[in-house]
């Protein structure tokens, strides 16, 4: 199996050449975020991750995570444990947490150019300190200074990991079906009662304490989503002895088999409020809509990894001879690569990682302008753009990741299919980034019912407008008209959702993952329009890369176009298309 090596070339190029990401050094509260600094944090993420995590992936996939019944406890697989002490010590849990409570305070968007690494050498134990950074941020964002200064530290220093504790067997999507109690207790605590499911992270044996952050119903609470509250619920209470919250099992699962993904049951276990009564959900959002964000990486991540895969075994494997005559006549056979429909496979994978790439860390980029722009108004424009980007990065990063890795499996014919390449291993894990924090097709009527209203309906006009505006910096390229039929191809979309959906919620709903694909190929069009103008100025000379690496950008954009072109106006005609042959089944004709 070919080793992972992070691709720090193109990730460099995305960030410093794409989006000047070292202007961020000349916001307040990231003096410290210079070119030089960040380069030389990606150079170190890149060591761990080739030599630490890289390495025990396989293995963890075949060890999995056991229980033990008797004590409740859970043992990750041989190794994790290590690597996490190396990941935790060498800062990572903290690098962008606030330095007042012992973090970097460095900007979110290194942090996805981390994860983006973890998930390519180590997707299952980038869970842990994954959900740890969710639980401090909603800490940081909503905790009262107590609770802040009790446990921010050791979850910033990873010491101590976080869950998100939300699902239970009888409701996931709907959270207002929950049904696990917070009662008060006489000293300001609550006493929960309850069980959730699906809870990562929720035992292991990485970390000396666990800190989980639960919904709950507080006993004169309105049964609905407007009753829910947030608690904090460690494992170990402050003198010592345990909390009465259990693993319960372990979920047997498709993938992911070196994270503990486990049954809790909280049995009046001690817990403190977590901003306001019956806020909880709002206060849970920070959380999900980190994780949203940090479940996109995985497919990005996750496709980056088969890439690799494939690429070295279409250049080694030895099949055929070439169409046009032969390649290596001094063998008895050409190389696959050779082959167009080899080729094919290979470009759709390069295309889609690249513009994904640009595209999410984008994102990241908007999101630390939205937390620390001294502009007021700048602030709320990035956030405007984050709240409608995230939909898009969690959706269409893992459905084309996935996509992507099944490309790279199916290149590599019946090796890709062995455990022996690590891509079956890929298709597996990176399986549910489709599915949990939302499935897709959540984020999609996420999309079209609450990005397009909230904010007085002005989201979709913000992405509009911040698209034209980076075409406008694509000044060496050939494809802005392409990018542009795709942008009054995304307000055709919205005219047809405002003339139908907000009448029948139904056209609405029917419309609404076409119309998620077409937001982020839109997206991606733009996003390869401006890398095909970097990668045309590094050609004229003014870059620092090889020849082929820009070359090699520019056939990528041409390709893209190729392939996504017609998948536009395809979009287009579904949303149009409305709700009819979907809504015209009784259930008996199913």
């Amino acid at each position: 199996m070919p080793d992972y090596k992070a691709p720090l070339d193109d990730m460099k190029f995305v960030l410093f050449d794409v989006l000047e990401a070292n202007r961020l050094a000349d916001i307040p509260g990231y003096e410290d975020a210079s070119e030089d600094i960040m380069r030389a944090i990606l150079d170190e993420a890149a060591k761990l991750n080739e030599s630490v995590l890289a390495p025990i992936n396989a293995s963890g996939d075949t060890e999995g995570c056991s229980y033990d019944p008797q004590t409740h406890a859970v043992k990750t697989p041989e190794g994790f444990k290590e690597a996490y002490q190396q990941f935790s010590q060498g800062g990572w849990t903290g690098l962008t947490a606030d330095p007042e409570y012992g973090g970097q305070g460095l900007p979110h968007l290194l942090k996805l150019c981390l994860n983006e690494m973890v998930c390519s050498a180590n997707f299952s134990i980038g869970m842990y300190p994954g959900l740890s950074h969710g639980a401090i941020d909603a800490v940081t964002q909503h905790a009262n200074d107590e609770l802040k200064q009790q446990y921010l530290p050791n979850l910033v220093s990873g010491q101590w990991s976080g869950t998100m504790c939300l699902t239970e067997p009888q409701c996931g999507t709907d959270l207002g079906l929950i049904t696990t109690r917070a009662n008060p207790n006489a000293d300001g605590s609550y006493a929960l009662t309850g069980t959730k499911i699906w809870i990562t992270g929720g035992e292991q044996d990485l970390t000396e304490n666990i800190i989980h952050l639960v919904l709950a119903k507080l006993p004169d609470a309105p049964d609905s989503t407007r009753g829910i509250s947030l608690f904090l619920v460690p494992k170990i209470l402050d003198d010592g002895s345990r909390n009465p919250v259990f693993c319960g099992g372990l979920e047997h699962k498709m993938g992911i088999n070196g994270s503990s993904t486990c049954v809790m049951n909280f049995e009046g276990a001690k817990g403190w409020l977590v901003g306001e009564e019956n806020k909880g959900l709002k206060c849970m959002f920070t959380m999900m809509n980190a994780a949203r964000i940090m479940v996109g990486i995985q497919g990005l991540g996750a496709a980056e990894a088969a890439y690799q895969i494939s690429l070295d075994f279409c250049r080694e494997r030895l099949q055929s001879r070439s169409v046009s005559g032969p390649q290596n006549p001094n063998g008895k056979a050409d190389p696959i690569i050779v082959h167009p429909d080899v080729r094919r496979m290979l470009a759709q994978q390069k295309a889609f990682i690249e513009g994904a790439r640009a595209m999410a860390y984008w994102t990241g980029y908007q999101l630390d302008l939205s937390h620390k722009h001294p502009d007021p108004e700048e602030r709320q424009r990035a956030d405007d753009l984050v709240q409608i980007m995230t939909p898009l990065v969690k959706a269409h990063l893992t459905d084309e990741g996935y996509l992507s890795i099944d490309q790279a499996l199916q290149s590599m014919g019946g090796s890709g299919f062995t455990k022996d390449w690590g891509v079956e291993q890929l298709q597996r894990d990176s399986r549910i980034s489709r599915i949990y924090e939302g499935t897709n097709g959540i984020q999609a009527l996420d999309l079209v019912g609450r990005k397009l209203l909230i904010r007085d309906g002005r989201l979709p006009g913000a992405f509009i407008t911040a698209m034209r505006e980076l075409l406008t910096t694509a000044t060496n390229t050939s494809y802005i008209g392409q990018a542009d039929r795709c942008l009054s191809a995304v307000e055709e979309a919205l005219g047809w959702i405002g003339e139908n959906a907000f009448t029948d919620p139904e056209q609405g709903a029917a419309a609404a993952t076409p119309l998620l694909k077409l937001f982020s190929v839109t997206a991606m069009s733009v996003f390869w329009a401006v890398l095909d103008a970097k990668a045309a100025e590094g050609l004229a000379g003014n870059g620092s890369y090889s020849k082929t690496f820009y070359s090699g950008k520019q056939k990528a954009a041409a390709h893209f176009y190729r392939i996504t072109m017609p998948l536009v106006s395809g979009y287009l005609e579904d949303i149009r298309a409305g709700k009819d042959t979907l809504m015209a089944f009784t259930d008996n004709e199913f």
